[in-house]
């Protein structure tokens, strides 16, 4: 008997979702800040087992919309749950919900499993997570509440355990090599936009895009040339810095990153160009793949 299944998982911005799911899996697919909305697509990681394939779906954290963007991203979010056969619904270790209504009519009308997972316990004390538990059970009335940390990986196990137990028998989705269903250039301009998010502040990272423009490998080195879009040309110097030494330093970090990545040597290029407006334009957004 084999278990295959599509369990998405939601919750506010910056609650550790993307923390969950590269540790849950073991690998390092989705990128992480500590800044809010790092996360914008819709990311699938693969954990793969003798016995089952669980396909995991990382999203946006859940906001209320301002710009094309944002409802691009929100999108995402209610897709994935249109697909999913187990719903991961993460709260952090505090009772803040600023679940838009549609989210919420959809999460209360589905029909699909819900666990409700509260991270971060390792941040309060015991009594205090016994009333979260109280406080979302009455909320939402949950398929299973299970309280973890993400971060230092505790009762991980627990919760996959539950939901091996309640994925539908299926054959595998994908290849059981199979660890996520984006390509090479995708994690790469990924890993090169969680930089940006660590190394610049204000706007600059919410204003910027990251597109692999070639990505080639030649004997033993991988040579990748990016673009990085900021909106404004008055960014494009912040992002740059004095002499270039900012953006110097990015592709040094960002390097290093994709090397240990990619187990391979890589020579990394930027072009750094203003996209106008990019993030309110659906033109632009369909260009760079946010909206079909």
């Amino acid at each position: 008997m084999h278990k295959s299944g599509f369990v998405t998982i939601i919750g506010n911005p910056n609650v550790g979702k993307s923390t969950f799911l590269n540790n849950i899996i073991g690998e390092r697919i989705s990128i992480i800040s500590d800044k809010a909305q790092t996360t914008r697509h819709r990311l699938l990681g693969m954990l793969n087992n003798e016995d089952y394939q669980i396909i995991f779906t990382d999203t946006p954290g859940i906001i209320n919309t301002k710009y094309e963007l944002q409802n691009a991203m929100m999108n995402f979010v209610k897709n994935s749950l249109e697909d999913s056969d187990l719903i991961i619904y993460m709260v952090g270790s505090d009772k803040k919900d600023i679940l838009n209504d549609n989210i919420q009519a959809l999460i209360k009308s589905s029909k699909i499993k819900l666990f409700l997972v509260i991270n971060k316990v390792d941040l309060v004390t015991q009594n205090e997570v016994k009333r979260l538990i109280d406080y979302w059970d009455k909320k939402y009335k949950p398929f299973k509440i299970i309280p973890i940390s993400a971060l230092n990986k505790y009762n991980l196990d627990t919760l996959l355990n539950y939901l091996i137990d309640h994925l539908p028998e299926s054959p595998p989705y994908f290849p059981k090599d199979t660890l996520t269903d984006r390509s090479m250039r995708f994690i790469v301009s990924e890993i090169i936009r969680e930089k940006i998010f660590k190394r610049y502040s204000k706007e600059i990272p919410y204003s910027s895009e990251v597109v692999v423009e070639d990505y080639k490998e030649k004997g033993n080195m991988v040579h990748i040339n990016c673009i990085i879009y900021i909106e404004r040309e008055s960014q494009k110097g912040i992002l740059i810095g004095k002499n270039g030494k900012a953006l110097k330093s990015l592709g040094i970090s960002s390097r290093k990153s994709i090397q240990n990545f990619i187990k391979q040597k890589v020579f990394l290029t930027f072009n750094v160009k203003v996209l106008k407006d990019w993030r309110k334009k659906k033109q632009q957004l369909k260009k760079l793949g946010y909206i079909n």
